[in-house]
């Protein structure tokens, strides 16, 4: 027998929800072969993963991330780019769609972010440089910072 549930809120169901898909995020991080950060990208539209990524080389690279100074290599990709290449190779797109990622995008992955029409970026670890994010404030892309998706209370 089912216990009887209060129905959510449309700011507690969506909050639950953006929660879920950052643990999704946060484990699809783990796929990395990078050593310094370790980083995942889930894209949501309509309610239905449409892509994932997370930071790594190019398709054909050796997977190393570092060189040995623990230095990323230039040509690392990161997981929102690779996430939204993903889409691009694809019959979908990422029109009006949340993205959902374990670190904040940088300035370059920004303007991916935008001209790729995303709408909505959740993530959990803000990234040094908050030029990218601020960027997005300014561009009306709507940004919510939850820094413990694995915090079950509503």
């Amino acid at each position: 027998m089912c216990s009887e549930t209060i129905p959510l809120s449309q700011a507690a169901k969506r909050e639950r929800y953006d929660k879920a898909y950052l643990r999704m995020a946060t484990t699809w991080a783990e796929l990395s072969h990078c050593q310094r950060k370790k980083v995942g990208a889930i894209i949501v539209r309509d309610g239905m993963i449409i892509s994932d990524g997370y930071n790594g080389t190019p398709a054909g690279f050796d997977n190393c991330c570092e060189n040995d100074n623990g230095e990323t290599h230039w040509y690392v990709l990161h997981a929102e780019a690779n996430a939204i290449l993903k889409v691009a190779h694809s019959t979908n797109n990422c029109q009006n769609s949340t993205l959902y990622l374990t670190l904040s995008p940088c300035r370059d992955c920004s303007k991916l972010v935008l001209q790729a029409g995303i709408k909505r970026v959740v993530y959990t670890n803000e990234y040094k440089d908050t030029a990218g994010i601020d960027f997005l404030r300014s561009a009306g892309v709507e940004t919510v910072h939850i820094p413990d998706p694995f915090d079950h209370e509503q």
